[in-house]
């Protein structure tokens, strides 16, 4: 039952996001240190989304690696 959620709430999002990309024609342009590109608004808002959400799920990933590494055992070191 819970995979049928998930896959339902997919393609909610899926849909949104092809009636948002549908509605936003007007390019803007993009900057970098040695480029310049032209995308569309919705182009450039899920390029920004989908690097924030790799880069959220990467970090987590490795703060949770982190925790099992280290000792649980070990007390907790207080710096002055």
């Amino acid at each position: 039952m819970r995979i049928y959620f998930t896959v339902f709430v997919l393609f909610i999002l899926l849909v949104i996001a092809f009636i948002f990309w549908s509605q936003n024609g007007q390019t803007i342009t993009l900057n970098y240190l040695i480029a310049r590109t032209e995308l569309s608004v919705a182009a450039a808002v899920s390029i920004f989304t989908t690097l924030g959400f790799v880069l959220g799920l990467l970090f987590s990933l490795l703060w949770k690696l982190v925790r099992m590494i280290k000792p649980k055992n070990q007390p907790y070191k207080e710096t002055v």
